[in-house]
Order: C-alpha cells, then structure tokens, then sequence
C-alpha cells in the first residue's frame, strides 16, 4: 500500500525546483558586460570637506540597507516633514547650510589647509528642538573680558571638531562671523562620543551638556543644530608641528 507522505513528497520537491527556477537571477541581456559590484573608497585621513562628503555618502547608502519596516519608519519620523527647513540659509553639497553674518579680512596665506589651527568663539542651540542654547554666549566681551584663553581651537584635519562646523570654518577669514546648520549624522557630533571629549566643541556646563544630549539621544525630535562661530585669528602650520600665530 502507498502511504500519503510517499505521494506528496515528489510533488513538494518539484514545487520547489519550479521556485527556485522562477525566483533566479536575471542574466545580463545579450551585448551587455554584468554590471560589476559598487567599489566603496574610503574616506582620505586627512579629514577634508571631500572626505566628509564621502563618508556622508556611505553612511546614506548603508542606511538603504535597512529592513522596509525600519526605512518606512525612519521617514514618518525625520524625512522630509519632520526635519525643518531653512530656505534663507546656503545648502553646501556636503549637506551643510550657513548664512554669513559678517564676512572677514583675508590675512594672507591663502586658502585654510589641513595643518592649521583654527582659533574661534562660538555658541550652539538645538534648533530643531526648541531652539534651546547647549552653548550661549551672553556674557561681557571685549577689553578684559576678551581673553583669547576662552576660544576654543583646533587643527584642522584632525577630526576633533565636528565635521559640519569643520567644513564651514575652512571657507572663512578671520573676523568672519556665520550661522551653520548641522544636520544629524555624518557630519554632526558621534554618538560614540557621548562626553564630547574626542570630537568638540564641548559644552562649557553641565546644562548645556544635557541640553545637547538629550536631543542627540531622542530619535524621536528633529536633531539639527546651529552653531554661531566668529573666527577670530588662523594660526598657520610652519611645516614643523608649529604654529606661526596669525
């Protein structure tokens, strides 16, 4: 006598060669060479605004490898309603936006390069949460108060400042004073870096610590900063580890 299970069971396997048949490949169409995998540099150590660009890139198209659900959701939340829009502002390819407030003097040596330090006074708010200050510059200026130990600096192509702000201080003179959008992401702080201490500036207060964090840590608020910065002097690289103070 045949059992059942000796019946279904050619007829199961060769439903399954017919799937597999009907779910295979598309071959290249005749003439045409198989288009070969996508070759993904890596970003260049020198920490420039191409570079930058580079790994903004990388990181969109690895968040197109998401689940649909997770992409579905990801854009109910932050694309493209969710996040604000500032049309008075300048868009860079990067990804960066910035309005200029006042355009500096050029001091001479050309344009900024990877090698020299940046000295700057700066101020940042969670603007798309509030507008809420994380650094506020409210104090007296000027005279005494001016000291240039409160500046913050850094060299540039070190990647120790965020990436956005970076970018827009590369493209201005001394004296300059200019707004910057920072969108999350690639070119706003790590989330690796929760205090702040590998990639700045870093908040002078606690509160504006947490301010900044906790709009960092909520997926569920638009994360865009804006930074006011005045670049105040540009110290040059002299070829030996060195500054020549400008």
């Amino acid at each position: 006598m045949v059992s059942a299970t000796s019946l279904l069971l050619p007829a199961a396997c060769l439903l399954a060669s017919r799937a597999a048949v009907a779910f295979r490949p598309p071959s290249s169409p005749a003439g045409v060479a198989p288009r070969r995998p996508l070759q993904l540099q890596s970003a260049d150590a020198d920490g420039d605004c191409a570079a930058i660009s580079r790994r903004a890139a990388l990181a969109t198209a690895a968040s197109s490898l998401l689940l649909p659900t997770l992409a579905n959701a990801e854009e109910s939340i932050f694309a493209p309603k969710f996040v604000q829009e500032y049309p008075d502002f300048t868009s860079t390819p990067e990804g960066w936006s910035y309005k200029d407030v006042k355009v500096g003097k050029d001091s001479g040596g050309g344009e900024l390069k990877n090698g020299d330090r940046v000295v700057f006074d700066w101020s940042g708010y969670t603007i798309g949460y509030f507008g809420r200050p994380f650094e506020a510059k409210g104090g007296p200026q000027g005279g005494a108060f001016d000291k240039d130990l409160n500046y913050f600096r850094t060299t540039l192509g070190s990647q120790t400042l965020v990436p956005g702000l970076e970018c827009a201080l590369r493209s201005m003179k001394p004296g300059g004073i200019r707004q910057v959008i920072v969108p999350y992401g690639p070119l706003s702080y790590p989330s690796d870096d929760p205090e702040h201490e590998r990639v700045g500036p870093k908040p002078t207060t606690f509160s504006g610590m947490r301010a900044l964090n906790f709009v960092l840590e909520n997926p569920r608020v638009d994360r865009t900063l804006l930074f006011n910065v005045k670049l105040v002097r540009v110290d040059r690289g002299d070829g030996k580890g060195g500054f020549i103070r400008g």
